[in-house]
This record gives structure tokens, C-alpha cells and sequence, in this order.
């Protein structure tokens, strides 16, 4: 009775904890609450009827300290620009976990029910797909794999693997008791070929979508483990992150415009595959002592924080240019794109780690219609979240995808190191319009010319 009782109250604990991070004043709280929940059902397990009987405590408790250190170690080292890589990694690991409770459970079958054996299989397939597509995933953020494997008749021999696979789990679920493990050994090892085989062809632009549907798979999986092991806490676990990883899926496919099919057999960021945009006109640079000038007398500032300006670690910078521009009454607001940053949150993540109040961070829906009555847009990193041609042009790549409406401001400033292709590999219209001025250099160090600028006013 305690027992259950104690994973009820932990999985209340992740779903107040998910609800919480909805929002990024009670993120932080959210991710406590959750914590909590998870080592409540953690301990509550050492006293679990099925796990008592067990003679290896120490192992158990050895890898928790030995992944838990690893896991503290690491966070606190990554920087925000990798966060999109370490989710990857994490996500992984969990896919991996479970389908390694899913392969036990198949080894050690007792009198289980075809029911049960076929969800423990289905968990062992979706878990294995997770971990090795999350790996690739990783890899290709972090710059350790960089191209992109496409070859003729690739989706037909994906599909011929996936079929044979499934076969195998078909096999393996109608062994009873009797799991041959030559055949589970094969079904575990053409997951893992299926989940590296359906990753490597996905373009560099598509990844944070594949990592937040694997986070999904992961959920699934474990949910399927916890029917299998009756683990209350697992199926509730595994629901809600199974749940948070489709409808955040579901949001990042909408904030390109993209279904799911494309992202996963179109191969968008592939910067081989992807034409550039004849733009037209040329890019004309500023100096940063012009735009302080420009943005010192302005009535309205509008700030679109990107990739860029966390590779530069520059939100610092910029939020103390703004607070100058507020102390000569510009009216300074900041516009986030659902995808700003690889992912959803972490331009909000960034500039509340700088300060920047919340009232003063506006989703790409609040502030849109604003940009007209804007004097300057001050565009820091961003690219392909303010490439016009995503209206006006039906044959590109990215037509029809939400995107900030920064060609309309007044005045239209790029900070970005180079005149390079976004992550999608296509060129921006913005940069060519009369009103636009480019910028150049690393964004911490403009943001620095820009405060000296504006100081000296």
C-alpha cells in the first residue's frame, strides 16, 4: 500500500513538474518537483516485493552514483549552445535502458502473457531505435559526423530492414517461454541498424525535430517497460514523457511548416542538396558606431535573439545595451521564434540567465504585428527565422514557415559574423533589402561597440 502510494505521489510530482515548465517563470520549480518525484520512485523501488530478493544492491546503487556523477559533471560543463546535443545523448541513454529492461524481461519470460511479451518486444524495437538514432543525432550536432548519407533506393532498404525486424519481434513474441537468442540477438541488432539508418540521411536543419520525436520513442518505451514490469511509476512516467515529446514534435514540425514525412525523407539542411535564393542586390554594412546612433534616438527597438548570439555567448552584452537604450526611453522588446536556437526555450533560457525580465520576451504571435511600428530591428544570430522569402517565394524550401516579421521594421540591422547561409543552407532576402544594414563581427564583441557607442552619445 505505501509502495503504491509513494509512486502515485511521484508521478502527481512529474505531471505538476511538466505543467510547471510550461512556462519559464516556474521551469525551474517544475524541474525540482519533478527531481523530487523521481527519487521518490527510485527509493520506494528498493523496497518494491520483486526487487527485495535481489542480492546485487551494490551494483545497483554503484551505477546510480556512477551515472548520477557523470550526469552532474557533464551539466555543469555543457554550454547552452550543446544543450540541443546533450538532450540527444540523455534521450539516448533512456531509449537504451529501456529496451535493455525489455531484452532481460524476454530472456527471463515465466509463464508471461503473449500480451505482455508482445509490448515487452515493441519496447525492446522503439527503445533500440531511440538510442542509436539519438546517438547519430548527436553526433551529426556536435560536428563529429558532417555529412549527410543519402544514396538511391535508401528508403526502400530502411524498409526492408525494418521489415525483417519486425518479423523477428513477431518471432520472438510467439516463443512463450522458450526466447531463442539468436533471434532476439538479430532483432536487438537490426533496431539498432534501422534507428542509425533512418538518422543519417535527415539534413542538419531537421535535427532538434528527430531529437524531440526520439524523446517521444523514449517515453513510449518506457511506458511499455512499466506494463511489463507493473511499475506504476514507469507507465506514468513514460506516458508523460512520450506525450511532452510528441506535442513538442508536433509544435517544431508546425513552426517550419514541415510534416513529419518530410523530416524524416527529405533531407531539408542539407546544405549540398538545398539550392541558395537568388536574393539579388548586395549586403551593405554599418559600422557599430552608426547603429548606436540609430538605436540611441529611436522611439521602439525590437531585439531578435538567435543561434548566433549563443555561440557568441553574447545575451549579457546585449541585455546591457538594451538597459541603456531603456534609460534613454527606447521602448526595447525582444522576439522569439518558436525554433529560435535549435530549440524551443532556449533563446528564453539564454536572456533569462542574462536578466532580461519576461515581460520583456514576446512570442513570434505577440510581437509580430509590432515589427511596422518598429524604428530599428536588431537581428543577433537569427537567419532562416527571418528570411522573408518563407511568404513570398513558393518554390523555396522554407515557404510557408512562420517566421518573424523583420523586414517590416523601419530599419533593419544583422549582426553576424559572415555573409554564410543559415542553418538550412539558404539565403536570406532580408540581408538584400534597401532598409537592411549588415553588421559584421562576433556578437559579443558588436554588442560591446554597441554600448560603447550609445554611452558616448
Amino acid at each position: 500500500m505505501i509502495i503504491n502510494l509513494s509512486y502515485f505521489i511521484a508521478a502527481v510530482l512529474f505531471i505538476l513538474g511538466l505543467k510547471q515548465m510550461a512556462s519559464p517563470v516556474t521551469a525551474r520549480r517544475g524541474i525540482i518537483w519533478a527531481g523530487y518525484g523521481m527519487v521518490l520512485a527510485t527509493v520506494v523501488t528498493f523496497f518494491h516485493p520483486e526487487v527485495r530478493g535481489f542480492i546485487n544492491y551494490l551494483l545497483i546503487i554503484l551505477a546510480i552514483g556512477l551515472g548520477g556523477g557523470l550526469a552532474w559533471w557533464s551539466a555543469k560543463r555543457v554550454a547552452m549552445t550543446d544543450m540541443p546535443q546533450m538532450i540527444a545523448l540523455y534521450n539516448g541513454m533512456g531509449g537504451g535502458a529501456a529496451a535493455g529492461i525489455g531484452i532481460v524481461a524476454l530472456l527471463q519470460a515465466q509463464n508471461m502473457a503473449l500480451l505482455i511479451q508482445g509490448i515487452a518486444a515493441l519496447g525492446v524495437l522503439i527503445g533500440s531505435v531511440a538510442f542509436s538514432g539519438s546517438l547519430i543525432a548527436f553526433a551529426k550536432l556536435q560536428g563529429i559526423m558532417k555529412k549527410t548519407l543519402r544514396f538511391g533506393g535508401q528508403q526502400w532498404l530502411n524498409l526492408g530492414i525494418f521489415g525483417v525486424t519486425v518479423i523477428l519481434g513477431l518471432w520472438v513474441t510467439f516463443s512463450g517461454n522458450d526466447v531463442n537468442h539468436t533471434v532476439l540477438a538479430w532483432f536487438v541488432l537490426l533496431s539498432l541498424v534501422f534507428g542509425v539508418l533512418m538518422t543519417l540521411p535527415i539534413g542538419g536543419a531537421d535535427m532538434p525535430v528527430v531529437i524531440s520525436l526520439y524523446n517521444a520513442l523514449t517515453g513510449l518505451a518506457v511506458g511499455f517497460k512499466g506494463l511489463v514490469l507493473d511499475n506504476p511509476a514507469l507507465m506514468i512516467a513514460g506516458v508523460v514523457v512520450g506525450a511532452a515529446g510528441t506535442l513538442l514534435t508536433q509544435l517544431m514540425a508546425k513552426a517550419m511548416n514541415r510534416s513529419l514525412a518530410s523530416v524524416l525523407f527529405s533531407g531539408f539542411g542539407d546544405t549540398a542538396a538545398v539550392a541558395s535564393t537568388d536574393a539579388g542586390g548586395s549586403m551593405k554594412p554599418i559600422e557599430a558606431a552608426d547603429v548606436g546612433v540609430m538605436m540611441a534616438f529611436a522611439n521602439k527597438v525590437i531585439v531578435v535573439p538567435g543561434y548566433g548570439m549563443a555561440v557568441a555567448q553574447a545575451q549579457h552584452k546585449v541585455w546591457e545595451l538594451c538597459q541603456l537604450l531603456g534609460e534613454r526611453d527606447v521602448k526595447v522588446k525582444f522576439a522569439i521564434h518558436p525554433v529560435a536556437g535549435r530549440m524551443p526555450g532556449h533563446m528564453n533560457v539564454l536572456l533569462a540567465e542574462a536578466g532580461v525580465p519576461y515581460d520583456m520576451i514576446y512570442d513570434l504571435d505577440e510581437i509580430n504585428q509590432e515589427f511596422e511600428t518598429a524604428d530599428v530591428a536588431l537581428i543577433i544570430g537569427a537567419n532562416d527565422v527571418v528570411n522573408p522569402v518563407a511568404r513570398t517565394d513558393p518554390s523555396s524550401p522554407i515557404y510557408g514557415m512562420p517566421i518573424l516579421n523583420a523586414d517590416k521594421a523601419k530599419n533593419v540591422i544583422v549582426v553576424k559574423r559572415g555573409q554564410g547561409a543559415g542553418f538550412s543552407g539558404i539565403e536570406n532576402a532580408l540581408f538584400f533589402l534597401d532598409q537592411t544594414r549588415m553588421l559584421y563581427g562576433d556578437g559579443q564583441a558588436v554588442a560591446s561597440e554597441l554600448i560603447q557607442a550609445v554611452k558616448e552619445i
